[in-house]
């Protein structure tokens, strides 16, 4: 079992953005200290929900405050920048950090960034398939042939990736045509992990795709991509998930192989509080998490005024309590053990700055090293 934390940067009431971003490092550097696998970033724009608005850019200077952690996003918001940019960006710390890179992606929300960013709400309901292709391509093809303009959808890319095999060219008619040349990840010499599980890092960087809905478990698997699942999903809708995933990988014709070598790297988000007793994890937890995520999630502006229905912060945070590892050592490691029995997945993203307090989200990381990872399979 692979364990890693989740930091959001939560502005909590009564912080500054500083505070957040600083709890965040803190966060992450005390993960690689505790032996945790991996530090994962949320990526948020305009909200104390969470005061990151560039994951790729926390990624970079953790990256280089750290030797040994895994690095990923969760997510990079893709209808809020162009694939080939982000792919740049991915490769740039896939070389400059051995391997230790993991690009998380996902659609976001229907919020005012689609309008500050320029990519429109198209780029939101209609446009993620296609953003998703031209990125992988970017990072798994020598040269990638797109024009401006090509294909519906695209967004805020403003470029449509031509699947078909055919150039750029003869897809627009030579208007706006453009092939550009990704980086050549083998003529670096990168060393993985020892670890990783995933393919050779000198082929191509992993990505990892946020999936909330079937549709997007769809989308997932027949492009081969491993899944990052909610906090807000408990273990049987995950397990669900889980297979729906592995019946679509098998069903687009990918080698069973690769399938089951790919399930492996399966991303389960939640929240880790570890503390004496479970009364004093959860009590730690109920007076802080509703007055952020009150505030947090009020504040989104969705794009179009659509309606929106925002959980109850407090029954939130009692439903997060009761899914996850809150609670003493033996309970936070046999709930772990539980959710990667029932769905299959080994891999975890918990959240550990649930206080909102610095010297307890260190104290919370240093326990889930020291005193839960013991006791993990």
């Amino acid at each position: 079992m692979r364990v890693g934390a989740f930091v959001l940067a939560a502005q909590f009431p009564g912080q500054g953005q500083g505070e957040a971003l600083h709890r965040a490092v803190r966060a992450a550097e005390e993960a690689e200290a505790a032996g945790l696998d991996s530090v994962w970033l949320a990526e948020h724009h305009f909200v104390p929900y969470g005061v990151c608005p560039s994951a790729v850019t926390l990624a970079a200077l953790l990256l280089g405050r750290t030797r040994r952690i895994g690095v990923g996003t969760a997510v990079s918001v893709l209808p809020n920048t162009h694939p080939v940019t982000l792919g740049e960006q991915t490769a740039l710390l896939h070389l400059t950090s051995d391997g230790r890179f993991t690009l998380g992606v996902g659609r976001g929300g229907p919020w005012i960034d689609l309008e500050v960013f320029g990519g429109g709400l198209d780029a939101y309901e209609h446009g993620f398939p296609e953003a998703l292709d031209l990125l992988l391509r970017w990072l798994r093809e020598p040269r990638v042939g797109a024009g401006a303009g090509a294909g519906s959808g695209a967004g805020a890319t403003g470029i449509g990736a031509e699947s078909s095999g055919a150039t750029a060219a003869e897809a627009t008619d030579g208007a706006g045509d453009t092939t550009v040349p990704r980086y050549d990840f083998r003529a670096v010499d990168v060393v993985p992990r020892a670890t990783e599980r995933c393919a050779d890092p000198a082929d191509h960087p992993p990505v990892v795709v946020a999936c909330t809905s079937p549709g997007t478990v769809r989308l997932a698997a027949r492009r081969g991509l491993p899944m990052l699942l909610g906090m807000h999903c408990g273990n049987e809708e995950k397990a669900g998930m889980t297979r729906l995933w592995r019946r679509e990988a098998l069903a687009s014709g990918l080698d069973p192989d690769v399938v089951a070598e790919t399930a492996t790297l399966h991303v389960s988000a939640g929240v880790a509080q570890v503390a004496d007793t479970r009364r004093e994890a959860v009590e730690s937890l109920t007076k802080a998490m509703p007055g952020w995520l009150r505030e947090g999630l009020g504040a989104h502006r969705t794009v179009d005024d659509r309606e929106r229905n925002p959980r109850d912060p407090l029954a939130y945070t009692e439903l997060l309590c009761s899914l996850h590892p809150v609670g003493p050592p033996r309970l936070c490691a046999d709930r772990l053990a539980e959710t990667a029995k029932v769905t299959g997945i080994s891999r975890f993203a918990l959240l550990v700055e649930g206080t909102g307090d610095l010297a307890a989200t260190e104290a919370n990381v240093q326990r889930l090293g020291s005193e839960v990872l013991p006791l993990l399979p």
